[in-house]
């Protein structure tokens, strides 16, 4: 192998494993998504019956999506799959990481914008995350715990789900289609709210990111960098507004 296909090789996870049943396809699409949809909105409309307190209720729903996306990724990849390798969960180079941390930073700019202008033209300022600060104001471990549930536990098994196995699998039709496509499957999971178009800018940052490195581990950079400074921001202006 030359060694222009070699890089490429290694910059485009779909050239990586040309083999169908050796990369994920539309089975672990499909599969992955409705676990997802299954254990997440399900298991929210069962916590939201049992009248639980503000900040345990904001903990388990912080904690949901880490939950629900980690078990999707898990029913998904076994499917036919035994490599986690070829999902993405692969080694990756300390200048990705810093890349990672700089698309992020970039990322979290460009997506207070997004939401300014959604506002601006639908006139939505109902943050349906709200519910994530209560789960913040428990005292400093359920503070601790709904960070790292915001920051590190979530972004993993949303970069598991999405990027290891939507985009990966997406992008066999072209770098177009794998980001933009995944991207819009990511942002409408969000669901049609003023959260919408941060989705759809995480979404087109890390899949990208996801594309050119052929590894999970930047766009989880990528996501935690996105989340952190939104979630302890929330968490400030709601307990002293």
């Amino acid at each position: 192998m030359s060694k222009v296909s070699s890089n490429h090789s290694q910059n485009n996870p779909a050239a990586i494993a040309p083999n169908r049943v050796s990369r994920p396809g539309w089975l672990e699409i499909v599969v992955g998504l409705v676990v997802y949809l299954a254990l997440g909105f399900g298991g929210i409309s069962q916590f939201r019956r049992l009248g639980l307190d503000p900040v345990v209720y904001g903990l388990i729903l912080t904690s949901w999506t880490g939950v629900a996306t980690l078990i999707a990724f898990a029913v998904a990849a076994r499917l036919r799959i035994r490599s986690l390798s070829a999902f993405g969960v692969r080694r990756t180079s300390g200048r990705w990481l810093l890349i990672g941390i700089g698309v992020g930073l970039v990322a979290f700019v460009l997506k207070s914008l997004a939401i300014l202008a959604w506002v601006q033209i639908t006139g939505d300022t109902n943050n349906v995350q709200d519910v994530y600060g209560d789960g913040a104001r428990g005292g400093l471990v359920s503070l601790i715990l709904s960070t790292v549930f915001i920051a590190v536990f979530s972004p993993l098994g949303e970069e598991l789900l999405y990027r290891g196995i939507v985009t990966n699998a997406l992008l066999r039709y072209g770098p177009f289609v794998g980001v933009v496509g995944s991207t819009v499957i990511f942002a409408l999971m969000h669901g049609i709210n003023n959260i919408f178009p941060a989705a759809v800018v995480a979404g087109l940052a890390t899949a990208e990111v996801f594309r050119r490195s052929g590894s999970i581990w930047p766009g989880l950079v990528v996501h935690f960098v996105f989340n952190l400074p939104s979630f302890l921001l929330m968490v400030l202006f709601t307990s002293t507004g």
